[in-house]
């Protein structure tokens, strides 16, 4: 992909080459963002079509890649993505930093629903599951860990959302999915009201359809600056939420996480992402 030279940059000089490290750099993460949990091996053909790259470039990054572990190359030439990629992600503490002091606690809360407790991260304008416990006989979710879901609609993500920067809250607010059939959209003024009982009552009420009847309880996770760094939530069966006992459950072993964040060595702390 060309990109034109920005008006406040200078051109660069006649007879070299621009620095190319940016392009290259997007192109390499152009062609992971190919993978997908419907599409997690790919042959050369594919990563092509879905990049839009010249064959050529997409078989020379892929082959660099391999090499440094960021893809492997199975026996019938196709490529998946490869575990180095794990192993630096491991390193990222508001996913796996965060996900390791939640651990225990969240293993406490699945002890006691037997359903699946849930733990995200807001990424941007949308809520990222870093970790999900579940039971074998549990009714079915549509999350994976590594899935993103909607700050506006999912217990989670009103936490996250009651919990970010005013800017962030406004440019959500000003841009709901115009899905006037999907009752599970709330306009913009319900959607207010919605996030100032989240920041009063420090906990999200979130009950859904599809695919199946289930509510969502959540509560924030606060960081040692005080700001909101996580949320975690129990869902469950409609029919079998207890208010009177799952909201009270949810809030207190959200707190225990938050004291240990605020205990954990400052490496092991969950950096804020104010964007």
């Amino acid at each position: 992909m060309t990109h034109a030279t920005p008006p406040d940059e200078p051109a660069p000089p006649r007879g070299r080459r621009p620095a190319q490290g940016d392009a290259v750099i997007d192109r390499a993460f152009a062609l992971l963002g190919a993978f997908a949990p419907t599409r997690r091996v790919l042959s050369l053909a594919d990563l092509t079509h879905l990049t839009s790259m010249p064959r050529s470039t997409t078989l020379r990054l892929a082959r660099k890649l391999v090499e440094t572990g960021a893809l492997e190359r199975r026996e019938d030439g196709r490529y998946t993505i490869g575990l180095r990629l794990l192993e630096i992600a491991s390193l990222a503490p508001r996913g796996h930093g965060l996900r390791a002091v939640a651990m225990p606690f969240m293993e406490d809360l699945f002890h006691v629903t037997r359903q699946h407790v849930l733990l995200a991260v807001r990424d941007g304008d949308e809520a990222l599951l870093t970790e999900r416990l579940s039971a074998h006989d549990a009714d079915p979710v549509l999350y994976r860990v590594g899935g993103r879901m909607p700050l506006y609609s999912t217990g989670v993500g009103l936490v996250l959302l009651a919990g970010a920067p005013s800017a962030v809250q406004e440019r959500i607010l000003g841009d709901l999915p115009a899905c006037a059939a999907d009752r599970e959209v709330p306009d913009a003024a319900e959607l207010r009201r919605t996030l100032a009982d989240v920041r009063r009552g420090g906990f999200a009420t979130v009950t859904l359809s599809v695919p199946w009847p289930r509510t969502s309880v959540a509560a924030p996770l606060v960081g040692p600056d005080g700001a909101v760094c996580g949320a975690l939530s129990v869902v469950l069966p409609r029919e079998a939420v207890d208010h009177k006992t799952m909201t009270p459950a949810v809030r207190t072993c959200a707190r225990a996480i938050s004291r240990e964040l605020r205990s954990a060595p400052c490496e092991d702390k969950p950096a804020q992402k104010g964007r």
